[in-house]
């Protein structure tokens, strides 16, 4: 596929995740709850998580917010990739999407819709767009507090 083909492809889904997201609301029940904030952008966006009984294991990621195609479209592709992964393997994903967004990997096939982020990466002062979800959901699982109203910035991280 070409560079500029798969330009087009990253654009359509990221437009297509940000017009109709799938994952918006709030979980039921809540588990964690978590508020980022990316201050170069406007970018708010709060979390909640549904876990298992035994709270390692993520049944569901849902999310509310404003911001940029590319904040909303990692988001709801963020919240679809996790369901079902343990918070071990959450905490992974995160350290992946950063080094993918450092161009040094990318998620492997059985999660390659994450992969269409990728193209971000060509865009420096967009970075912190596409990762501030990834911030608030390792803040989330951290939490000790389930309905903690804490506020994740990552003005600082790119």
């Amino acid at each position: 596929m070409s560079l500029s083909n798969l330009r087009d492809l990253y654009q359509q889904v990221i437009l297509e995740r940000y017009k109709s997201p799938k994952y918006r609301g709030v979980t039921d029940p809540v588990h964690r709850r978590q508020r980022g904030h990316n201050p170069s952008c406007g970018d708010t966006i709060e979390l909640t998580l549904r876990l298992n009984e035994a709270g390692d294991r993520i049944e569901e990621v849902k999310f509310d917010g404003e911001g940029c195609a590319i904040s909303m479209a990692s988001v709801d592709l963020m919240a679809e990739a996790l369901r079902g992964k343990s918070t071990a393997e959450a905490i992974e994903m995160v350290q992946r999407f950063q080094s993918m967004m450092k161009g040094e990997a990318e998620f492997p096939k059985e999660q390659r819709k994450l992969n269409v982020m990728q193209g971000v990466a060509q865009f420096p002062v967009r970075i912190k767009c596409a990762n501030l979800c990834w911030h608030t959901l390792k803040a989330a699982i951290e939490s000790a507090n389930p309905d903690s109203d804490s506020f994740v910035s990552n003005e600082a991280e790119s």
